[in-house]
């Protein structure tokens, strides 16, 4: 039986056994002496609150004495001292229903965080010259061939090298869609495999790997609170010993400068304080804000955004200005052909003929190209001369096939049509000195990036780009993409500059708060080691976590396992939801307990209604906080990938 439900059960049976000692006590209570009755709710208020007692007391024996625990023992210790037997029990009770649900609530946060600890691989099953081997995934070495059979999670990052089938990436990634590996195919740790049996090959140990680093940012981020978490605190600590001395002085000094000697008139004040206690307790505060955060940053991390702190999801619901990097954030990183003047196939198969020599990455693009208009190299042999900086002059099946830039054409004396205003680069293609026509190869934009784009502009967010590639180039993709503005060829160092220019506009058009803190925020998003000075220097640096450098994902604050700039709305949505979850908590807590402490002073509130100002209020802003785990993604349901209401 697990430890709530246990809880539950012996709150229902107190509230059981309580109600029907009150009910004696209504009918008999002239009947029977009050050492009695006292004896008789004495038994049930021990039986509701002994787990209560202990803490209070591990907690002043650790020099901790002010906090709730502490409180409620005071005001139902006070209570039956005063003859109030019923009351006392009551406001314990609906304490422990309060403790219930907060427990509730933050085991249901818990396991949305604690879901991401199930991709932990538990063994791995190395392939040796003596056969396979099962060991711990902390024991296998760089380079091992690893068995990964149907069912079973990839251990280590790693890359196949031997069969084919898919693998279950949600876990990692947000993305319900299954991803397709063969031979050469990245398989990242924490996936399932969900067809046949594939072998793999590691490239890196367990500690360096997708999955560890995944759970030791989600185990660390409660560490990093935000700064209202920190605030509620400090509040706490301060705010529970003052109302301690103002209790104390409400039951003594009244009586006391007044003149009354009476017992009922010290009974009265003594009451009235032992009131305010009761409403003074900050539960709803201390539970329900870092609740708030938690909820946040569980609900982000199912949809495969991993925010490393509270902190950082507050900032993130200032940010009114976001800088991207290009290659491989906004673009795929990876060239592609986007172009072809002249007659497309022809073009292709030439120029792939003479590429298929040369390891460049836009060689293997343009043979990519061809094969998908159906080329095959099988049959080809002949021989190529690689000319660094201009192209690659080839000889195959007796024909010479030219294939450069226009400085190669001109050496070579062939006539050609410039292909100006290119967004990326542009391979020239001539058949025994016949020009047959041009092939542009650029980094393809992202699917997601044009609509990522328009949304956090529709948030009202600035966005810019800066990227170390061309003027030209990057001029075109912030078009495609609508990007409000962009700078190129720029070096690291120049990223980090223009970021604290975009950082002290912000502060001078958005002003400073009454502490001299910023109202508003910039964010990063890059993937490359050269992105890491400036993720670190940025307010909020997000990195792409799939294809991101392991530098990038440790300086940056946000983490998106996809690599969707999609993720990036959402996260926004989640930090504005959860911040403003956490502010209707403060001020409603405050604004009640504010109401009902002086009701308390003047007589007027009784025990009653100080547990609904107390317990009642926290089970409210605890519910209110639970909210933050129900975020939906709305990219994520349009991709067909499950999203929660």
């Amino acid at each position: 039986m697990s430890k709530n439900k246990k809880g539950l059960i012996r709150i229902i049976s107190a509230i059981a056994a309580f109600a029907a000692v009150f009910g004696c006590y209504l009918g008999l209570e002239a009947r029977a002496p009050q050492w009695a009755w006292l004896i008789v709710f004495l038994a049930v208020y021990l039986a509701a609150c002994y787990d209560v007692l202990f803490r209070a007391a591990r907690n002043i024996v650790r020099g901790k004495v002010f906090d709730e625990n502490f409180l409620m023992i005071v005001a139902t210790v006070g209570a039956f001292a005063v003859g109030e037997y019923a009351e006392a029990v009551a406001v314990m009770l609906f304490y422990q229903v309060g403790e219930f649900f907060q427990n509730y609530a933050v085991n249901k946060s818990r396991r949305s965080i604690a879901a991401l600890m199930d991709i932990r691989p538990e063994t791995a099953c190395v392939l040796t010259d003596d056969g396979e081997k099962t060991v711990f995934p902390e024991e296998v070495e760089v380079g091992s061939t690893l068995v990964v059979r149907a069912g079973e999670r990839v251990p280590i990052d790693s890359t196949v090298v031997d069969g084919e089938g898919w693998l279950d990436c949600s876990a990692l990634t947000g993305e319900s869609a299954p991803v397709a590996v063969a031979v050469g195919s990245v398989a990242l740790s924490g996936a399932i495999n969900l067809s046949s049996v594939i072998k793999v090959r590691t490239e890196k140990q367990y500690e360096d790997s997708t999955v560890a680093k995944i759970l030791d940012l989600v185990e660390n981020a409660s560490a990093k609170k935000a700064k209202s978490e920190s605030f509620i605190t400090r509040f706490a600590a301060i705010y529970t010993p003052a109302v301690v001395i103002c209790a104390v002085l409400l039951a003594v000094l009244p009586p006391l400068f007044l003149g009354m000697r009476s017992a009922a008139v010290w009974t009265d004040w003594v009451t009235r304080a032992l009131t305010f206690l009761v409403v003074s307790c900050p539960c709803a505060l201390v539970i329900s804000v870092p609740l708030s955060f938690f909820g946040g940053i569980g609900a982000a991390s199912r949809h495969g955004v991993l925010v490393k702190g509270g902190n950082y999801l507050e900032l993130l619901s200032n940010v009114d200005t976001l800088v991207f990097d290009k290659t491989g954030t906004v673009t795929k990183g990876r060239f592609e052909v986007v172009a072809v003047t002249g007659e497309r196939e022809r073009v292709l198969v030439a120029a792939a003929r003479a590429e298929r020599f040369s390891a460049h990455p836009i060689a293997r693009s343009i043979v990519a190209a061809a094969e998908a208009v159906g080329y095959s190299h099988d049959a080809d042999g002949g021989t190529a001369e690689e000319l660094a900086g201009r192209g690659i002059v080839a000889t195959v099946g007796g024909a010479e096939i030219v294939c450069g830039n226009a400085l190669l054409f001109g050496e070579r004396g062939i006539e050609f049509e410039r292909a100006d205003g290119a967004r990326g680069t542009v391979v020239y293609v001539a058949e025994n000195g016949v020009y047959l026509g041009a092939v542009e190869i650029a980094d393809a934009v992202k699917d997601d990036s044009a609509a990522a784009i328009a949304e956090l502009k529709a948030l009202g967010i600035k966005t810019v780009m800066l990227t170390g590639d061309r003027g030209a180039a990057a001029k075109a993709v912030a078009a495609e993409v609508g990007v409000d503005e962009v700078h190129a060829e720029l070096l690291p160092a120049d990223k980090v500059t223009e970021v604290e220019k975009l950082i002290a506009a912000c502060e001078h058009n958005g002003g400073k708060s009454k502490k001299g803190k910023r109202r508003n925020a910039v964010a990063f998003v890059g993937d490359g080691i050269n992105d890491a000075p400036v993720l670190s220097r940025a307010d909020v640096g997000i990195a792409m976590g799939a294809i991101g450098s392991d530098a990038a994902i440790e300086a940056a604050d946000v983490v998106l396992m996809n690599d969707r700039l999609s993720q990036i709305p959402f996260a926004r949505r989640i930090a504005k939801r959860t911040v403003g979850i956490v502010m209707q908590n403060i001020i409603f807590a405050l604004a009640v307990k504010a109401a009902t402490l002086v009701l308390a002073a003047c007589g007027i509130a009784n025990m009653w209604l100080a547990v609904f100002a107390d317990v009642g209020v926290a089970v409210l802003a605890i519910l209110n906080a639970m909210r933050c785990l129900r975020v939906r993604n709305k990219a994520e349901s349009k991709a067909g990938g499950v999203a929660t209401k």
